[in-house]
């Protein structure tokens, strides 16, 4: 079975440092497994690799759709394949790296995709558009939770695609959209690395990084957010759709920054309570707080492939 590292863990924990770190000391290629750094031009708000880092060693799945192209989960599977069998052919180490659990659980082979071809309800996209578009996710996924209480816990918060689409299936076929999945069978032989850290210091980093994002000129890819169509997925994104009251006149810029603050620390919080439910043998580490942890993670790393 193909060998593949897995790096995963909340936002600010220190993923893209533990991946480059790696990747030059095992001769590695990252991929990105995070479902908004896919986007051209969002590279702030998704705390893509810079250009100079991006440098130090290749990358991939990053900068591959426009803002306003609805990229699905299944597309990204298939680019991800390609591009760890590639890497592997060449004689290095595939290093995935993300926060996007759903994305990393759907390429491991954990939550294989359910093949199921629903009938496209023009109705149905447009009355639930509006509703989030209105009320956000609130409504959308209390319904879901009515037909289909376990996909409703496991989409997490805006993936409205998912929401819809699950939603959808388990309405027009009469059985939860949970149900219809195939049986999860892993798919590589994987080494997965789970960051975390002290919850009060991960809170200080977040709301460091958003001041940060702000000092760079989070606020220019805000507005491109902002103008992109309703449906478009990136404009769900955390780290932009805090902004859009700002942008539209209706809050401080201070206001908004909080909103956005609150925000990512919530759904830091959520993304360990899923990663810590959905997967029995992530490796956990603190690397902010101990640091020389990466030494011996490398030489288990190293042993780990020559098994």
């Amino acid at each position: 079975m193909q060998k593949l590292i897995v790096i995963v863990g909340p936002t600010a924990v220190g993923k893209t440092a533990l991946s480059l770190s790696l990747a030059q000391a095992l001769d590695g290629e990252i991929v990105s497994g995070d479902s908004m750094q896919i986007y051209r031009g969002l590279d702030i708000g998704t705390a893509k690799a810079t250009p100079a880092e991006q440098a130090l060693v290749p990358h991939h799945l990053i900068d591959v759709a426009d803002p306003d192209e609805n990229y699905s989960v299944a597309r990204f599977v298939q680019m991800a394949q390609k591009s760890i069998q590639e890497i592997t052919a060449r004689g290095k180490l595939p290093i995935l790296v993300g926060g996007t659990g759903f994305y990393v659980q759907a390429l491991l082979g954990d939550r294989p995709l359910a093949k199921i071809q629903e009938h496209p309800d023009s109705a149905f996209e447009e009355y639930w558009n509006q509703q989030v578009q209105r009320d956000g996710e609130t409504t959308l996924r209390k319904t879901l939770a009515q037909v289909d209480p376990i996909s409703a816990e496991r989409i997490l918060p805006g993936q409205i695609r998912r929401l819809k689409r699950a939603l959808l299936v388990s309405k027009q076929t009469g059985h939860p959209f949970s149900s219809l999945q195939p049986q999860p069978k892993r798919r590589y032989d994987a080494f997965i690395i789970g960051l975390n850290t002290e919850r009060a210091y991960l809170y200080k980093r977040i709301n460091q990084r958003v001041d940060s994002m702000l000092a760079d000129g989070l606020l220019n890819e805000a507005r491109l957010v902002y103008d992109l169509p309703a449906e478009a997925t990136a404009k769900k994104a955390i780290g932009y759709k805090e902004l859009f009251p700002y942008l539209a006149g209706e809050a401080t810029l201070a206001q908004a920054s909080e909103v956005l603050k609150t925000a990512s620390r919530h759904y830091a919080k959520r993304q360990l309570t899923w990663f810590k439910n959905q997967f029995t043998d992530i490796h956990w580490l603190d690397l902010i707080e101990k640091p020389d942890m990466v030494k011996p993670l490398t030489t288990e790393i190293k042993a780990f492939m020559s098994e």
